[in-house]
């Protein structure tokens, strides 16, 4: 018996081995995902074509259920502009899975981009409401806000994507709107944060510094442009914005070397050649000056300032018919700028339409609000047309102005031109000294800019025929417009973007208007800008 046990014992072994072998294959997919690693595979490497058949194939096979194949195709369907295509598609994806916040999201896009942005408001707020920690939902449903001009809405919502998550294209959203509602302070605030959380991005930089400029804060502004051509040298409206301070400083040469850098990437920019244009126009080479405006003009035809500059430059070398095509086609763009009017008026004295010239002048006057120099130009044709006791209020009118500017210290650098006049036509109307205009005139040998001052001769008739005191320098983005079209969008980055924009436009030239006078006509040409 106990032999029996033994032999058991050592068999035990034996009936191990006798167990069925593991099976090789590894068992099946769910059919409905089969193939999704693939179709992944091919979307990442833009290889549509391969991908679009792997969608067909296993879209047939699932009958139209697989979820993540819809919703790949419908992304590659946007991808090649078939926006409406694409909504059907991911409207699917959300009936196949209605608890998807990402579902959602992609149909609110593609009803954003449909420009429906009332109902894509209403789909993100839905997605909000599945997922109320997703930054980008919070962001998007800002910029919708945006295009329907609710701003206090869309405020709000970009502070809440903000406080999820920090990102950049947010804080420029949220800039943006504080510069649509035309409050500077509170946008550059915000720059100054989106600048400290990320000190490297060029385009926070570049905005921050022109919002400066746009300020007068010129140190400031130099100082974030610069910080942005040292991570970017290549950077196109920080080299604008650089050059066109220099520029209105009276550094031409300068100026130019920074707009030769900046040809090279862009060399068919309206705002560059009309630059440089008006950097010739400084250094007196009228001819190479009306060249690059012209190029300027074939390549934006609608941008009022390039008008602006040819007809101030045409104004200039004395072709007046020239100077009043280019300023009539810029006041159709522009019509309520009262500069123009006061250069149209000008140009039609010239050209002996007194008529049309006062009319000029009455409407230029109508629509200034805080240019001492048109009422100063208006009153000076007035004494040259013997109407003495008119252009006497038109005098008053512009010390009026002048002594508000001082005041609010909002612009005390008057032209040394515009001061001599000023104290000549007040001598000749007997309007009594004005110690301001004396003391003026006496710091402003000293304080003024040397290229501007310029020998007056005994007959030197009291309106010289000079052009404004501010060309139109187009420095990088678009002046303080910065429209919506100019930017909202998640691709906001291009034209949702600034804007684009440039906040402010920096004063190339300083030049009176005045109208030619009765004794001596005596037309003498714009200066360029202060030193």
């Amino acid at each position: 018996m106990a032999d029996d046990a033994m032999k058991t014992d050592v068999q035990l072994p034996v009936a191990t081995d006798l167990k069925k072998p593991r099976p090789k294959k590894a068992p099946d997919l769910p059919i409905l995902e089969r193939r999704n690693w693939l179709i992944h595979l091919h979307y990442i490497r833009k290889d549509y074509e391969t991908c679009k058949a792997i969608i067909k194939e296993q879209l047939h096979e699932t009958q139209g259920m697989c979820e993540y194949a819809v919703y790949v195709q419908a992304l590659i369907m946007r991808l090649e502009g078939k926006i409406q295509q694409s909504l059907e598609l991911f409207q699917s994806c959300a009936i196949l899975n209605p608890k998807s916040s990402d579902n959602l999201k992609q149909v609110a896009r593609s009803l954003f981009l449909l420009g429906k942005h009332k109902a894509a408001i209403e789909v993100y707020s839905e997605a909000a409401r599945l997922n109320q920690k997703d930054w980008e939902i919070s962001h998007n449903l800002g910029v919708c806000y945006i295009y329907t001009k609710d701003f206090k809405s869309a405020e709000e919502q970009l502070n809440l994507a903000l406080q999820l998550h920090k990102h950049d294209l947010t804080y420029m959203m949220l800039g943006k709107i504080h510069l649509l509602q035309g409050d500077t302070e509170k946008a550059i605030d915000v720059y100054k944060s989106a600048v400290e959380f990320s000190p490297e991005n060029t385009e926070l930089l570049t905005t921050l510094g022109l919002l400066y400029m746009q300020l007068g804060k010129y140190q400031k502004a130099f100082e974030h442009l610069g910080n942005s051509l040292t991570y970017d040298p290549n950077n196109f409206k920080a080299i604008l914005a650089a050059g066109s301070m220099m520029q209105t400083h009276g550094d031409y040469d300068v100026a130019m070397n920074k707009y030769r850098v900046a040809a090279y990437s862009v060399p068919e920019s309206p705002p560059l050649w009309n630059n440089i244009g008006m950097c010739f126009f400084g250094k007196k080479k009228y001819v190479a000056a009306i060249s690059c405006l012209k190029r300027a003009n074939y390549l934006s035809p609608f941008d009022w300032k390039i008008l602006y500059n040819l007809g101030l430059v045409h104004l200039t070398m004395q072709q007046y018919a020239s100077a009043f095509h280019f300023l009539s086609a810029a006041i159709n763009l522009r019509p309520r700028m009262s500069e123009l009017y006061m250069l149209l008026a000008v140009t039609l004295t010239n050209l002996d339409d007194a008529d049309n010239g006062r009319r000029s002048h009455e409407q230029a006057v109508l629509l200034d609000e805080s240019n001492p120099l048109v009422n100063l130009n208006f009153a000076v044709f007035l004494y040259n047309q013997g109407d003495k006791k008119a252009a006497l209020l038109q005098f008053q009118e512009m010390e009026r102005k002048v002594n508000a500017q001082v005041e609010n210290n909002s612009n005390t650098d008057f032209d040394p031109e515009l001061v001599e006049m000023a104290q000549k036509l007040g001598t000749a109307l007997q309007a009594g000294e004005n110690l301001y205009w004396s003391k003026l005139g006496k710091d402003s040998k000293t304080s003024q800019r040397s290229s501007s001052s310029k020998p007056s001769s005994s007959q030197q008739p009291l309106g010289t025929n000079q052009a404004l005191g501010q060309a139109m320098s187009s420095a990088a983005g678009y002046s303080k417009s910065m429209q919506i079209t100019s930017e909202p969008e998640a691709d906001v980055s291009s034209a949702p973007s600034p804007p684009t924009v440039t906040p402010g436009e920096p004063e190339d030239e300083d030049e009176e208007t005045a109208e030619p006078a009765k004794l001596k006509e005596k037309k003498s040409k714009p200066r360029a800008a202060a030193e």
